[in-house]
């Protein structure tokens, strides 16, 4: 994923929280807005300290990451998503990580497959 496709500031990422809307399964939540002055969708990764240390947070980080980049066709591009991982992805591969974003960004009809 191209460092201009990610949402990085902190107000961007309250700006989601507050206004965006929600989902989440066992190992993921995500929020997304809708912008429509956007060519390319947006992602922001949080994998918080109680997940592990540093190479596991960075490990998780690397998997969304990719997984964003082969689902890169597919995801609308008027929208910013931020992705947050929950305790039980630590102990995943990166087939279950992909599968549990698809199943989100299914839910919330982020995907045009």
């Amino acid at each position: 994923m191209k460092k201009e496709y990610r949402v990085k500031k902190n107000k961007e990422f309250q700006y989601a929280f507050q206004k965006g809307k929600s989902f989440a399964n066992r190992q993921l939540v995500i929020y997304h807005v809708k912008k429509t002055d956007q060519t390319h969708y947006r992602a922001g990764l949080s994998v918080g300290k109680k997940i592990g240390n540093a190479v596991t947070r960075n490990r998780i980080k690397r998997y969304l990451r990719q997984a964003f980049q082969e689902l890169d066709a597919y995801i609308a591009p008027e929208c910013d998503i931020i992705v947050i991982a929950r305790q039980p992805v630590k102990d995943l591969e990166f087939a279950v990580i992909k599968k549990s974003l698809v199943h989100l960004l299914k839910k919330e009809q982020l995907l045009t497959f």
